[in-house]
């Protein structure tokens, strides 16, 4: 059965391994102070062994002023050195040891008494016998030159010993850090690995979340808490997403009841001329005129006709149905939307659209329509009983360069354009009282209203954003306080892999 990994072993685990490190890093001091005392007495015996190697050389020295100037206080203080060097010999034979043989420390003591022996034979014989001076003087040379070459040996080796002891305590040092470094490193990597890299990924997607996608979350590990984490967002999501849809639908609903009373007004229409009709048949019947018979009931298929569409459009809008993408003519689809707004147009706004009628576009035609409704009634709503839109399209070839970069300068701009092909930029332009400069950059965000309580929720603009950026196109706007507001929309006019592009 295989075990559910967690970060609390994989932090335990990085916690094991610092706690491996220090360890490593107590052992390592521990190694330092004692290999630091080991120096140290090394060099507390070369101290032992200079002053030794000092003295002979002071005997040397006062050896030779006695032979130059026979003096006695030259003899007196040679003999002083030559007793310092036994006496060191005597108390640090041990030490003394490690640095020359038993037998060559023993041939140094010889060697000392010998040569002071020597000194005191050479100062009894004075200076008459010149033969047996030279003889003495010779052999004092000699002993003195050997005492000075075994000390100078046992100097050396300690030397020698004490720059190894530091070489091997250098090394060792320099690949103890080198090796904790690394150590260090690796378990560091590991904790990123491990644990960094699974929450910097739940970061960006959370990120694109607050950015407004609401695609769910991949389990960036096996990680019984990122698991959990990852299982609560995506229930979250899920959670929005009905929010969302429950929030598109209240707004439909309102823009349904702006459409029945449009509808409403252009059913009249078609229904005074079928009650005309049926009116004129019914008092004419005895006549017997086929060819005016004819034409009322013409007449009245043609008005059944046109009220069916209508109601066939108002049905369409208001049904549930799947995001399905279709070539959708531009140009009649504006006008049904205008047809379902007249009702609600005042006698002195005039609403004109400038379209070409073979503009075609890949687009969820009901979505789009409650695009555009919101827009224009937005646009009435604001300009009171007196005014003008117009609605203008043209098509575009754009490259790649140039898609990216929607609109005017100054323009405020929402969405993420396609990549370069055949566009339409639609425009929607009123001149009404314009957008204040405070609230432009905010007219896009979910429940943001200047109107007053109870007289709309604030997502009007807002599904109008996420239409047009479901159909991977963007939307800006630009305004200036008395001079209108022109609302620009830029739309594929190609299929697009939602998936690429």
């Amino acid at each position: 059965m295989k075990l559910q990994s967690s970060l609390r072993q994989k932090i335990t685990l990085g916690y094991l391994g610092y706690y491996v490190m220090a360890l490593l890093i107590v052992a390592l001091s521990l190694f330092t102070f004692l290999e630091l005392r080991v120096i140290d007495n090394r060099v507390v015996l070369g101290e032992r062994i200079t002053a030794l190697f000092d003295a002979t050389l002071e005997i040397r020295r006062f050896e030779k002023n006695y032979f130059l100037y026979h003096q006695d206080t030259d003899l007196q203080e040679s003999k002083r050195y030559a007793a310092k060097v036994i006496d060191l010999i005597e108390h640090n034979t041990a030490d003394f040891a490690k640095l020359a043989s038993a037998p060559r420390i023993l041939a140094l003591q010889n060697e000392v008494r010998a040569y002071r022996e020597l000194m005191a034979e050479y100062a009894r014989s004075g200076a008459d016998d010149t033969g047996q001076s030279e003889l003495l003087e010779a052999q004092i040379r000699k002993a003195g030159k050997g005492v000075v070459t075994i000390a100078e040996e046992m100097a050396g080796t300690e030397r020698r010993r004490i720059r190894a002891s530091l070489d091997r305590f250098r090394s060792i040092l320099v690949a103890s850090i080198v090796l904790l470094s690394l150590l260090m490193i690796a378990v560091g990597w590991a904790l990123s690995r491990m644990v960094v890299r699974p929450l910097k990924h739940m970061d960006s997607c959370v990120e694109a979340v607050s950015g407004g996608r609401l695609d769910k979350l991949t389990t960036p590990s096996e990680d019984s808490e990122i698991i959990a984490i990852t299982q609560a967002f995506n229930h979250m999501l899920g959670e929005l997403e009905l929010r969302q849809k429950m929030l598109l639908r209240s707004e439909k609903l309102a823009s349904l009841g702006t459409m029945l009373a449009g509808v409403a007004h252009e059913l009249n229409n078609p229904l005074s001329n079928i009650s005309l009709s049926a009116q004129i048949l019914l008092e004419e019947i005895e006549e017997n005129d086929p060819e005016r018979r004819q034409e009322l009931l013409a007449q009245i298929e043609e008005q059944t006709e046109r009220a069916r569409n209508i109601v066939r459009a108002l049905l369409d809008f208001a049904r549930d149905k799947p995001v399905k993408r279709e070539d959708v003519l531009l140009a009649p689809l504006i006008e049904e939307v205008i047809l379902f707004l007249r009702g609600e147009t005042p006698s002195d706004v005039r609403i004109t659209s400038e379209i070409a009628a073979d503009i075609a576009l890949p687009a969820d035609r009901q979505r789009l329509e409650q695009a555009f409704l919101n827009l224009i009634k937005n646009a009435l709503e604001e300009m009171g009983g007196t005014g003008e839109i117009r609605i203008s399209a043209t098509r575009r070839h754009l490259s790649r360069e140039a898609a990216v970069s929607l609109l005017d300068e100054g323009a405020k701009s929402l969405g993420k354009c396609f990549h370069g092909g055949d566009a339409v930029d639609i425009e929607i332009r009123d001149n009404g009282p314009g957008i204040p400069d405070e609230i432009l950059p905010r007219i896009f965000d979910p429940f943001f209203t200047t109107k007053d309580v109870g007289r709309g929720m604030g997502l009007g603009l807002f599904i109008v954003y996420e239409i047009i950026e479901e159909h991977n196109g963007c939307i800006s706007v630009e305004s200036e306080a008395g001079r209108g507001t022109v609302f620009h929309i830029r739309l594929p006019l190609e299929h697009i892999d939602e998936e690429n592009g």
